[in-house]
Formats: C-alpha cells, sequence, structure tokens
C-alpha cells in the first residue's frame, strides 16, 4: 500500500496545533524542551489518548520523530490520529539546555547524562504533562537508548503508563555494539552528521539502498537535525555534539551482562516494533528482549519488512506509523 494511502489524503498540518515547554530540570540552569502537537479540535485530554516520547542515543526527539517528510513527521501523524502527543529532549539533546561541561573540550570531563539522567528527565517530562493535562498515566514510546529510559521507568512507575511502544530497545548483547566506537570515552563525542547517509545505507541489502530513503528526505532531516547544534563552528562543519553516557552505560550494562533494569517488572501492555535489517539492534537481541516481558499485561512483536534501525524515517515509515497508533488506540483486552 502507498504511503499516500495509509497517511489519510485528509492529513492537513494546519489542523496541527504546536506548543513549546521548557520546563524546570530540578538541576540549577538546566531546562528540558518538550514539543507538544495536536489536533486542533482536541478537547478532552484522556489518559488513553496522551503519549509521551524520547529520543535515542545520539539525536533528539525533534530530529527522530518531527521531520516533515512529505509534509507528515511521526508526531504529526500521532496527532492527526487523536493523540496529544509530547516529545522531550533530555538535556544536552536538542532544545534542552547543554550540561556547561559541553562547551568546554571532551576530554576535560567524563561521559554526560547517562541513563540515571536520562530517566530522570523523562520522570520530570511525565510529570509536567500529567500536571498540565490533569492525569494519572500516559502512553509512552520510546526507541533503542529511549527504549532503555523508558523500559526502566515504566518498570518502576507502572501506574503512570497506560502502555508502552518501543522500538529497537537495547538489551545484553555479547558482540560488539556499532555505536560504540571503543577508545576512551570524554563527555561527548561529534556526529558527523553530514557523512551518516552512507553508514544508514550501508546496513541494508545493496540492492534496496535506492529506495530505502526517498530523494530529499536525508537533506531534510540533515538540515533539521543540524540546525539544533548550538556551536556554530560544528554546525558549520555539519557536525553534532551528542553526549557519551549512554555510550559508557553499554560497557557498563549492555556488553557486561548487567542489565540496567528487568523488563519482567514492566505491567503494561508492550509493542515491540523491530526493522528487519536493524544491526544496531539485531533481531536475537529484539527477541530475546521480547522473551524478558513476563510481567506485561500483554505484548505484541511487530516486525518492520526491509527497515533498518531508522524504520521512522524510511520508506516503510508508514507500517510503524500504522502499528503504533492503533496499539495506542485500541481497547483490546486479554480474556
Amino acid at each position: 500500500m502507498s504511503e499516500n494511502k495509509l497517511a489519510s489524503s485528509a492529513f492537513d498540518a494546519g489542523e496541527i496545533v504546536f506548543d513549546e515547554h521548557y520546563v524546570d530540570s530540578g538541576t540549577d540552569g538546566i531546562k528540558l524542551y518538550l514539543r507538544n502537537k495536536r489536533r486542533r479540535d482536541h478537547k478532552a485530554f484522556l489518559a488513553e489518548k496522551t503519549i509521551v516520547m524520547v529520543h535515542g542515543a545520539t539525536f533528539s526527539s525533534g530530529s527522530l520523530y518531527d521531520v516533515p517528510f512529505n509534509g507528515m513527521s511521526f508526531i504529526d501523524f500521532l496527532a492527526h490520529q487523536g493523540f496529544d502527543v509530547f516529545a522531550v529532549d533530555v538535556r544536552g539533546y536538542g532544545k534542552s539546555t547543554r550540561p556547561p561541561e559541553m562547551q568546554t573540550e571532551p576530554d576535560l570531563n567524563p561521559p554526560l547524562v547517562g541513563t540515571d539522567t536520562g530517566v530522570m528527565d523523562f520522570a520530570t517530562a511525565v510529570d509536567f504533562v500529567l500536571r498540565l493535562r490533569g492525569l494519572n498515566a500516559v502512553n509512552v514510546f520510546a526507541m533503542s537508548w529511549g527504549g532503555t529510559v523508558a523500559g526502566a521507568y515504566a518498570a518502576s512507575n507502572g501506574d503512570k503508563i497506560v502502555k508502552l511502544a518501543l522500538l529497537a530497545p537495547q538489551w545484553l548483547s555479547d558482540v560488539p555494539i556499532p555505536i560504540d566506537q571503543g577508545g576512551v570515552l570524554g563527555s561527548y563525542r561529534l556526529v558527523p552528521v553530514l557523512a551518516a547517509l552512507a553508514r544508514w545505507l550501508s546496513t541494508a541489502p545493496e540492492y534496496a539502498r535506492e529506495r530505502l530513503v526517498p530523494e530529499g528526505w536525508f537533506d531534510l532531516w540533515a538540515k533539521l537535525t543540524l540546525s539544533e547544534e548550538t556551536s556554530r563552528a560544528d554546525r558549520e562543519q555539519g557536525k553534532l555534539r551528542a553526549t557519551n553516557g549512554p555510550i559508557q552505560d553499554i560497557r557498563t550494562y549492555w556488553r557486561s551482562g548487567n542489565p540496567y533494569y528487568r523488563p519482567s517488572e514492566i505491567r503494561s501492555p508492550v509493542l515491540l516494533l523491530h526493522g528487519e535489517w536493524d544491526i544496531d539492534v539485531p533481531l536475537d537481541l529484539a527477541r530475546t528482549y521480547f522473551e524478558q516481558l513476563t510481567g506485561a499485561s500483554y505484548r505484541r512483536w511487530v516486525g518492520i519488512g526491509e527497515a533498518t534501525h531508522l524504520a521512522l524515517m524510511e520508506t516503510n515509515r508508514m507500517q510503524a506509523y500504522s502499528e503504533v497508533a492503533r496499539f495506542f488506540d485500541e481497547s483490546f483486552q486479554p480474556e
């Protein structure tokens, strides 16, 4: 089925309200940025129709979830489907405040913004949404390292979670994890954004590379991603500063047989999505994670064919979009 048919030709960006919030993080001088989109006619704020998102270890929520490919982002799609969608940038990412250590040379400080900090910032974002909308719980979506942040939060705060949807969450690995390039870790790393396409395409079979990312999409994504870089020199060189705390945690937890949290402690319904060609979280890791979700009230696996770790920004993105919306929208209850 074509993207246009899946997306619904009735989509109109003018129907979507876009609000921005800067929230106190609990740390002096650090504000967390939350973007919020919903339909203009969205009046009833309900837990089951509210979503809070968090990003992965390298790119912000805006970069991963709110680039308007063909005029419509993932967040736009969910808002158009009737959801009240919030997406937070953990400190150091996107439009949230950067810790002062990120303004100096990376070798002067240890890795910044580990998973503990990510969970704390995500909890702050969820509590803000609960207060703003007068709710007791929300749906949650996250991917990759964000899956660890959201999963750990859900395991300890089940009363605040309606449903949890994860794309390629981290899990234990006995082989090297591609995002960790080895060596000594400074406080942050410089990510060559303009060179990302070659690596991105290389994770798919050669025969499919030309159609994986439609023409113009990468340039649009790179422009938005680099626009959030606060260092003018890095931005002009096509580079992005990304914190190394998540990379350190790969070594401390996921490569050391030491889970950061127990998925079995998650009680809410869980949707796990996985791209066929994901090498960052390979199929066996995702499947093993899924098998750990023994405490979930129900769980669902959805494989996205011909998709990589960045499935939300590829040709088959509408499959993932639609599965997430359906999961959050359904009233299914196990017998």
